[in-house]
């Protein structure tokens, strides 16, 4: 009873609204204002929706990708010159490396060259028969002349120790000798000259040396 009451009072609003026309129209009023919030505005998601206050324009966004992948090739493109011009820097360097190991003695050999010519002047001149042993001697002194003064400016110095203390340093003792005229230690003969390289020893003086006479350590004792 209480589900049959509900539609019989339904039925008895519809038959006074037909006959007044008013009541039909103020339902009707009413189901048409009670409209869902998605008819009224379309959904941020939409297609239709405007963007957001921190949204980018679509238009603006492929700007922005079109920068940067012209900055990326930009990038690129100097990155592949660079290493272009450090691989040729490096190959340029090697061929001057070798070329120096090569020639590095250009410059000597050449001032070399005349004291062999010098050499070899004075080698035919002696297979002469009629040879002056006086002019080939003055030769051979003008030819180890020009060889030293090479040797010199090539920065190669003699070391002549004759007369000076034995310094183990430049010297190599081969024998010693007593002697009572010089202090002991004393290099008194140099049987073969030694030669240093811009002050760096390439071959010591073979030299000997002093040391004092048996007589003479006998009379200090005594």
């Amino acid at each position: 009873m209480q589900e049959i009451l509900p539609a019989r009072g339904l039925a008895r609003r519809r038959s006074l609204a037909a006959s007044t026309g008013i009541g039909e129209t103020t339902e009707m009023d009413q189901d048409s204002n009670q409209t869902s919030p998605g008819a009224v505005a379309a959904g941020p998601g939409s297609p239709g929706a405007a963007p957001g206050p921190g949204a980018v324009p679509e238009p603006e966004l492929q700007r922005l990708l079109e920068d940067a992948r012209a900055k990326a090739d930009e990038h690129w493109d100097q990155l592949v010159r660079v290493t272009a011009e450090l691989e040729n820097t490096r190959r340029r360097y090697e061929r001057e490396l070798d070329g120096a190991r090569k020639f590095a003695l250009e410059r000597f050999v050449s001032e070399l060259l005349p004291v062999r010519d010098s050499l070899e002047l004075g080698l035919t001149a002696a297979r002469e028969a009629q040879a002056d042993a006086g002019k080939m001697h003055e030769g051979m002194e003008l030819t180890l002349k020009m060889l030293g003064d090479v040797m010199l400016k090539f920065g190669v110095a003699p070391v002549e120790p004759m007369g000076e203390p034995f310094d183990p340093n430049l010297h190599q003792a081969l024998s010693v000798q007593p002697r009572d005229d010089v202090p002991a230690n004393t290099v008194v003969v140099v049987v073969q000259k030694g030669y240093t390289l811009n002050g760096r020893l390439v071959r010591p003086a073979m030299v000997m040396v002093s040391r004092p006479s048996e007589a003479r350590g006998v009379d200090e004792k005594a």
